[in-house]
């Protein structure tokens, strides 16, 4: 192995011909300005902005599809608004959680806690437990926490919304600080789904990202491949092929910037000297593939299972039925010694494999034998679906 990494040191060296600056087309890293946000940027820094004073702003709950600006813009401006109220004398702090990446209510809380300095264990205490201790710590650094909790539906569908409850309702047992929260989702449906209780106090403000049009996302792309890659090293055409891509899938800005990186990784491993056009459909394929594994990967166990009877029963005669994915599923689970779920509920867990766009089901009309689904799976995606569920028993 040691051998492999001397010739590629060797052959490549460790200084990029193609790239000045990698991390510039990451989506964790927030740019000094951010065009075609200046409207979202001014609205939520008016609404935050007694924050830098002390003061405590109503909550805020930002919808919009995924690439849109949300956390981006968010991040921007409670970053900025720290360093004022830092200049202003003022005790102003925030704590980000992707809650879709920490996946529980203790790592939630603790990530909250921790970000106001407080340690909190990786495990072994009660979340009631880790709540007091974050309160108390609250009140004795008495300051305002703007508290991000980023993917939030995705959070609650999993967890259900008892911290959220619990945090908009914190105030009442503070005396010294304040805290506000701010909710990204990408569902508009998300605050119909919350406690009444909930609901009210958690979207006290709203606001909505539009997508980018193919125009913005040039700009975008422009402004950060100038930061990222030597001078000279983009094809003409390049941007633009990119930024035409991401406009078809809902003006996504972080498809688009990761479809340029892993365009300019491409070209890099292969050892060119542009970023072309080729690189660029190279990349579309490898982030598909990228994509479909980590969606399949992150399923609950239930639909992994269900999954991987489905790539069986396709992969024998091309498609399958929902009666026969419910019967190799049940004898499956009985083998196992478990009780299978519902034929209602696997419905529902085919209906999401669709949605996510890792199955393809038809309804259809067989006359007197009635109305079935008929499911399918793209050839192309089969090895790398099979691929992710190779660790799961069945």
């Amino acid at each position: 192995m040691a051998d492999i990494i001397d010739e590629l040191i060797r052959k490549r060296g460790f200084a990029s011909r193609i790239f000045r600056n990698r991390e510039v087309l990451h989506p964790d890293y927030i740019p000094d300005t951010l065009p075609h946000r200046e409207n979202e940027i001014r609205k939520l820094a008016e609404h935050l902005l007694v924050s830098a004073q002390g003061m405590r702003p109503s909550n805020v709950l930002i919808y919009g599809l995924t690439g849109t600006g949300k956390t981006v813009v968010v991040k921007y401006v409670v970053s900025r608004l720290k360093e004022k109220a830092s200049s202003l004398n003022k005790r102003l702090d925030y704590a980000y959680v992707n809650t879709r990446k920490l996946d529980t209510t203790y790592r939630v809380i603790a990530s909250i806690a921790q970000s106001i300095g407080l340690r909190v264990p990786h495990t072994g205490l009660a979340i009631s437990e880790v709540y007091r201790r974050y309160i108390n710590a609250l009140d004795s650094w008495g300051g305002l926490h703007i508290i991000v909790l980023d993917e939030v539906d995705y959070y609650v569908k999993r967890e259900g919304d008892d911290l959220i409850y619990k945090l908009v309702r914190a105030n009442e047992e503070l005396s010294k600080a304040k805290i506000v929260l701010i909710g990204i989702t990408n569902d508009v449906n998300f605050i119909e789904n919350l406690d009444p209780r909930v609901r009210s106090s958690m979207g006290e403000i709203e606001m909505v990202f539009p997508p980018y049009n193919a125009e913005q996302l040039f700009t975008i792309l422009k402004q950060r491949a100038e930061l990222a890659f030597n001078q000279g090293v983009i094809e003409d055409g390049v941007i633009s092929y990119c930024s035409a891509l991401a406009a078809r899938e809902h003006g996504d800005a972080r498809r688009a910037l990761d479809l340029l990186r892993v365009s300019g990784e491409i070209a890099e491993r292969e050892g060119a000297e542009r970023v072309t056009i080729e690189h660029v459909k190279k990349a579309t394929l490898e982030i598909e593939e990228g994509r479909i594994y980590q969606s399949v990967v992150t399923l609950p166990l239930h639909q992994k299972l269900v999954l991987k009877k489905i790539v069986e029963l396709v992969e024998g005669k091309g498609s399958t039925t929902t009666g026969e994915v419910y019967t190799a599923y049940s004898n499956m689970m009985r083998n196992l010694k478990y009780e299978p779920l519902s034929l209602r509920r696997i419905s529902e867990i085919i209906s999401q494999l669709d949605m996510m766009g890792l199955i393809i089901s038809e309804v259809v009309n067989r006359g007197k034998y009635g109305i079935t689904r008929i499911i399918k799976i793209r050839k192309d995606m089969l090895p790398v679906i099979k691929d992710a569920l190779k660790d799961v028993e069945a």
